[in-house]
């Protein structure tokens, strides 16, 4: 006998099922506006664009302002991700494990820059360095980064070690291996993923920080987010399209790489 479908849950799938393709599409569709606006031929950020060309990719090859500021946001980014894995993996390792009350303090603690708004952690960090009398600088950029970045390296290595076996590491202490000789050669190949997505996670939130940035950089540390946004404000420069563009292609590409050698997503649903 055939099972009768339900009208209420057929109307309930199509309305949720409508509602996923909104939201994809109000997700997606600025990009692609976006990425088609940066062929314009046009002087203005127009869309639909009365012509297409690559004239604005040219362009950007000679505007030397956003090449300046594109070197200071790599500097930073990579700086922020190396110390942001080794404080992020250090953490991770110290309480995963543990069940101890100061564990999970400290856990809410490093978690805590995720909770707090960004704008105010930015002007905090400035007062702090203000009252110890440390100018802006590419430091003072690294380290408020770095803050903010940490989380996302714990949180995905914590979700690494809690797939670990810990009878893996028993066998090892058994066997008298040490415990640096047990992390390189056990722990180290099996959290390398998760390590690897929170890396990832980091770099890309320190490239395109802006709260943080702003408060925390000069003329010498302009960095990319807080210049495009600055030329966007002041003439609505079509180069910007063409940067944005590139940095979508080249987030996409990084996204698969990632997805490839570290199972992304994965881990992201961890």
């Amino acid at each position: 006998m055939a099972r009768r479908t339900d009208p209420g849950s057929l109307l309930f799938n199509g309305a949720m099922g409508l509602l996923a393709v909104l939201t994809l599409l109000l997700l997606v569709a600025p990009t692609v506006v976006v990425l088609v606006v940066s062929f314009t031929n046009g002087f203005s950020l127009k869309f639909p664009p009365p012509g297409y060309s690559l004239r604005w990719y040219h362009e950007l090859l000679d505007a030397s302002h956003l090449h300046f500021a594109a070197g200071n946001s790599l500097v930073v980014a990579a700086v922020t991700t190396v110390l942001s894995v080794l404080l992020g993996v250090a953490g991770a390792l110290a309480i995963a494990r543990s069940a101890s009350a100061t564990a999970r303090v400290l856990d809410s603690l490093f978690m805590s820059p995720l909770v707090l708004p960004a704008l105010a952690f930015g002007i905090a960090a400035l007062m702090t360095f203000s009252a110890i009398g440390w100018p802006v600088s590419t430091t003072t950029l690294v380290i408020g980064h770095t803050v903010v970045c940490v989380p996302y390296v714990i949180r995905t290595t914590t979700a690494a070690l809690a797939q670990l076996e810990p009878a893996l590491l028993e066998s090892s202490a058994s066997l008298g291996a040490s415990r640096s000789y047990t992390f390189r050669r056990v722990t180290w190949p099996l959290i390398r993923p998760g390590v690897l997505a929170g890396a990832f996670i980091a770099f890309m939130s320190s490239f395109d920080n802006v709260p943080v940035s702003l408060f925390l950089r000069d003329a010498r540390t302009d960095m990319l987010p807080i210049r495009m946004w600055q030329d966007l404000e002041g003439k609505l420069d079509v180069t910007i399209a063409a940067l944005s563009g590139v940095i979508i292609v080249a987030t996409v590409l990084m996204m698969l790489v990632m997805e490839r050698v570290a199972g992304l997503s994965r881990r992201l649903r961890s």
